[in-house]
């Protein structure tokens, strides 16, 4: 069973001292997909004047950008890192650079539809364009702190965390979350990719976590394996179903996630997709075409 931590201490608007070099805002953006709602970082030695790193504004939001102005102030912005081009992650960013005047580091934003089937929370932000493009392994370097850019695809095809040296602690967006497993919707989400993303994270031996939505993952080795073992538990799950006899995923989902909030089962069905693709691409199961939603599926 995952250790989730879902109980933490916030305000919306509220600038937090949360490490000696991290603080966070939160918008009031809460929902099933965001949590409490984003987390915005500003990295840097507090209130000295030194320039900051901020990570992932958020949602465009009247409230979070004069909060964010506020948390800034007497300071310059050197950065707008953004994790990924999820809505609730980076329109914010183009508007508050105007504001501080810093440029915006992300990865590319895909270039194809990004999901399956219907709005969701976790839709793309169409019209995000960073100022430099990163691709992992980059080092950005404020007055006493040193962020890396690490690659993690998955989420996003275009998912980068970020990787505070000085504290050993990765901002992860939503590549891992304290108080939810994952999303993982294709086509632009990829579970083989996720997996592989989740396994560079595990070696790198991070002491703290600090997700866009919700509290910091503190006891991090075992929070990840069994992050990972859900993962590995549900497609033994997915097989199990098939191998009873399902065949569609609108057959799977219900049983698979019974004890889930049915406003997420859209997104549950696109998680079973990913698994579905991966294990199709493993030689594991079988479909009438291309896989979708509403493909049907057989043991190979």
């Amino acid at each position: 069973m995952i250790p989730f931590v879902r109980d933490f201490d916030f305000a919306y608007g509220r600038r937090d001292q949360v490490s000696p070099l991290i603080q966070r805002v939160i918008c009031e953006n809460p929902g099933p997909f965001t949590f409490t709602g984003t987390g915005t970082y500003i990295v840097g030695r507090p209130d000295d004047g030194a320039p900051v790193a901020v990570i992932d504004p958020g949602p465009i939001d009247d409230p979070h950008i004069h909060a964010l102005q506020a948390a800034v102030e007497g300071r310059t912005v050197s950065h707008i890192l953004v994790t990924h081009t999820h809505r609730d992650h980076s329109p914010l960013a183009r508007p508050f650079a105007d504001r501080v005047g810093a440029p915006i580091l992300a990865m590319r934003p895909p270039a194809r539809e990004t999901h399956a089937s219907g709005a969701l929370d976790e839709d793309e932000d169409e019209v995000f364009a960073p100022d430099v493009i990163l691709t992992g392994g980059e080092r950005i370097e404020g007055d006493g702190w040193t962020i890396t850019a690490l690659a993690t695809p998955g989420h996003a095809s275009n998912h980068m965390a970020f990787a505070l040296e000085e504290e050993n602690a990765l901002f992860c967006g939503d590549h891992v979350m304290g108080w939810s497993t994952t999303v993982v919707a294709p086509p632009d989400g990829n579970m083989s990719d996720y997996l592989r993303s989740l396994d560079t994270v595990i070696a790198a031996d991070f002491r703290t976590l600090w997700p866009t939505h919700g509290a910091p993952v503190t006891e991090v080795a075992p929070f990840l394996a069994a992050y990972r073992a859900h993962r590995l538990e549900r497609e033994a799950q997915i097989l199990s179903r098939i191998a009873a006899g399902d065949r569609t995923i609108a057959e799977m989902v219900p049983v698979l996630y019974a004890a889930v909030d049915q406003r997420l089962w859209p997104a549950a069905s696109l998680s079973v997709l990913a698994h579905l693709i991966k294990l199709l691409e493993d030689g594991r199961v079988v479909s009438d075409g291309p896989p979708g939603l509403t493909a049907t599926y057989v043991p190979a």
